[in-house]
């Protein structure tokens, strides 16, 4: 059983193990309560819009592969949109996604990202596009003729059919900064179509899509999102009583003997969160700390980064790319106030992340780029109407801070999106710990099945 306490709109569920959430996957609507009615006119159809990505091998293959070689995943040989790459490729034009319209209509898109590794800029010719919420949470209306979406998010978007009738595309293509990282750079394209007779249009005009590098398109998008202050479930943070910034680091580790690895000069690739790369263990944690089973993870991950350098020097030393390996947690008391900075670095590459946190949903509220200052950063802040989020994007090179209330109870993992830095061990878990009265957490159901 599924319990919505706060959110509302579109939100996802996919699956957690190794890479299978590339096909398990699959939105969720939350309608407004009983009695209540959306924050914007009401839509007169709702859509779901899923961009994905697709191997041509089994993506368990792809999977097993780079984790053995120790290099980075074979990149997709499709994007696509609603399981679909589109009429750019041959094979699947007759089977193109296509979405009929009436004229002066407004159209509910409930979109989804669950690309394994893709940030996607995402538009339709002709057509504007107004955002009113993002990952399950309603936000000021923001007009815009692209979004940006990265793989975990959700966004709710109406899209108007004001234009003259005819056929036009919708189109995604990847938003990659990282230099020298292979990705799939291919458009993929659905249709709308307007019922009202028109001439057939064979060839529709692409819509404008930033370039595949446009950090200023991606980040002009991000803070130009608003939360709608007066409707939030409590207001934003301001006394901070829990204080976190961590680094988020593109790491190697030594070929072992006898080998042969495909990461830079013959290494293998690995990521970190403060200069941990996390291992999984063979107990689950939620259960390893309800049962008080002793040596299955470690409290004490670093709330600041133990290693202080320049995060994003041209130049750094090789010695600084090696991290450690841990399973090692971080335990926040529940009523705590939140502050937690995601900061960026250059090590082996500099590069986009959104980190997601299981559990709650967090304010968003700020980005910036080069090394995170205390001092100076946080007058930038957006303190008044910050959005609510659950995935946050980290700027290549920058920092991101959110802000949150620890009022749910649990163990609950906190990764990058980019599912290849997640099997690489950018990963951690955020104990909290249970409050009084209800706030506590559940005791598993009598049936669970054993691991």
């Amino acid at each position: 059983m599924l319990i919505f306490s706060i959110e509302e709109g579109t939100i996802w569920w996919h699956a957690h193990s190794d890479w299978a959430r590339a096909t398990v996957h699959g939105a969720i609507y939350i309608y407004p309560r009983k009695g209540e009615s959306y924050p914007f006119p009401t839509p007169d159809e709702e859509v779901p819009i899923v961009l994905g990505e697709w191997w041509k091998s089994d993506v368990s293959d792809v999977y097993e592969e780079f984790l053995r070689n120790g290099g980075s995943p074979n990149e997709s040989d499709a994007i696509t949109i609603n399981g679909q790459p589109g009429d750019l490729y041959p094979c699947s034009k007759s089977e193109t996604f296509k979405l009929n319209v009436h004229y002066g209509k407004t159209y509910h898109l409930r979109m989804v990202n669950a690309a394994m590794n893709l940030v996607l800029f995402f538009a339709v010719s002709k057509h504007n596009l107004t955002v009113v919420g993002v990952d399950s949470a309603y936000s000021k209306p923001l007009t815009r003729d692209y979004i940006c979406i990265a793989p975990g998010q959700t966004a709710d978007v109406l899209l108007h059919a004001n234009q003259e009738p005819n056929d036009y595309y919708m189109a995604a293509r990847a938003y990659s900064s990282a230099l020298g990282v292979a990705f799939n750079n291919g458009i993929t394209t659905a249709r709308i179509h307007y019922h009202e007779n028109h001439a057939p249009n064979k060839s529709p005009s692409l819509p404008y899509l930033p370039l595949y590098n446009d950090t200023k398109a991606v980040f002009d998008y991000y803070v130009s999102i608003k939360g709608l202050n007066e409707a939030d479930p409590y207001q934003v943070p301001t006394n901070i009583t829990t204080h976190m910034l961590t680094t988020l680091s593109i790491n190697t580790f030594p070929c072992p003997e006898n080998q042969t690895c495909a990461g830079p000069n013959g290494t293998r690739l690995a990521s970190s969160v403060n200069n941990i790369s996390f291992e999984n263990p063979t107990i689950d944690i939620l259960e390893a700390y309800y049962y008080h089973i002793k040596g299955v993870y470690h409290k004490g991950l670093p709330k600041f980064p133990p290693l202080k350098f320049d995060f994003n020097a041209e130049y750094l030393p090789l010695e600084l790319q090696i991290p450690k390996k841990g399973t090692k947690v971080a335990v926040i008391k529940f009523g705590s106030t939140v502050e937690l900075v995601f900061q960026g670095t250059n090590l082996v590459t500099g590069i986009d992340h959104p980190m997601h946190l299981h559990g709650t949903s967090f304010f968003a509220v700020g980005y910036g780029f080069g090394n995170f200052d205390k001092h100076k950063d946080r007058k930038t802040y957006n303190l008044i109407d910050p959005p609510l989020m659950n995935t946050i994007l980290v700027p290549k090179n920058g920092w991101a801070s959110i802000r949150y209330r620890a009022s749910n109870p649990g163990v609950w993992f906190v990764h990058c999106h980019l599912d290849r830095h997640l099997s690489w061990g950018m990963e951690t878990v955020f104990i909290v710990t249970n409050g009084e009265g209800d706030a506590e957490i559940l005791p598993p159901p009598p049936d669970m099945p054993q691991c």
